[in-house]
């Protein structure tokens, strides 16, 4: 919010005013959908935060939708990229303000959220059961890795130590939404657990597990579940950004988030 000191004419007496109108730069969101998964299945999120006054950006990784002749070829390293060009295509957009970024990730696309956030500035990081995998072999084809390897290394405890998505978490300063689904066959506790562990330096953390809810949210009911609980936190973070940004609250010696903590860490 902008504000300006006026004055305006009524019966040949001056009056002083104050106009406020909103800034003119808006929250970015971008969505990262998961390992065969497409841009649709995070439109109706993204319709619901629009009207919040954010701009969001789905998109289609290589390998899928469209491109999934490419499955069986496209690495980390691709998938890597592609986020990274989302991110300064949505960033790049006349209406969008920088500092105010939110990134949405789902299991594989919240392991690439994670890396984002190495390369790029991030203010807000939601990830409904994200993934994990060994630093090992990162050019080789997602679709080619060892899934029996794969079971193995989320079933234990990691740290940054030997995890570079968890390295990235380590490092992130800003806020942060986990969320497990409680009967998961594929992301187990422990991946979660090493998660909330490595946001040791972030501003905040939320953590929340959808009762009865898969990997792939199959479920309607869970569907609608998350969407809510996205969407209530993604609204908590923006207006307290928003709120934060304000002159009359910077002069009071409020900080920026810490003012707007989330009360569950």
């Amino acid at each position: 919010m902008t504000g300006s000191q006026i004055c305006f004419d009524v019966e040949g007496e001056s009056l002083e005013a104050t106009i406020l109108s909103p800034d003119k730069l808006v929250p970015g969101i971008l969505f990262i959908h998961g390992w065969g998964g497409s841009r649709d299945q995070d439109m109706v999120r993204a319709e619901e935060i629009a009207q919040l006054g954010c701009i969001c950006f789905t998109f289609d990784l290589r390998g899928h939708a469209r491109h999934a002749e490419e499955r069986n070829r496209v690495t980390r390293s691709h998938g890597l990229a592609d986020v990274v060009a989302a991110y300064d295509y949505l960033v790049g957009q006349d209406q969008v303000d920088p500092s105010a970024i939110a990134v949405v990730g789902t299991s594989y696309g919240g392991y690439l959220a994670t890396l984002l956030t190495a390369v790029r500035p991030v203010n807000w990081l939601a990830l409904r059961v994200p993934a994990l995998y060994p630093d090992e072999h990162w050019d080789v084809p997602k679709a080619m890795l060892d899934r029996d390897l794969i079971n193995a290394y989320r079933a234990r405890f990691r740290t940054g130590r030997e995890d570079k998505a968890l390295a990235a978490c380590e490092r992130f300063a800003g806020d942060v939404l986990i969320v497990e689904s409680e009967h998961d066959d594929y992301v187990p506790h422990e991946t979660i657990s090493s998660y909330m562990s490595a946001f040791h330096n972030s501003n905040s953390l939320s953590y929340r597990i959808l009762k009865g809810a898969d990997h792939s949210l199959r479920n309607e009911g869970c569907r609608r579940a998350y969407n809510q609980l996205l969407l209530t936190w993604i609204e908590e973070m923006v207006r307290g950004g928003r709120r934060s940004s304000t002159p009359h609250q910077q002069a009071a010696g409020e900080m920026p988030s810490q003012a707007y903590r989330l009360a569950d860490r």
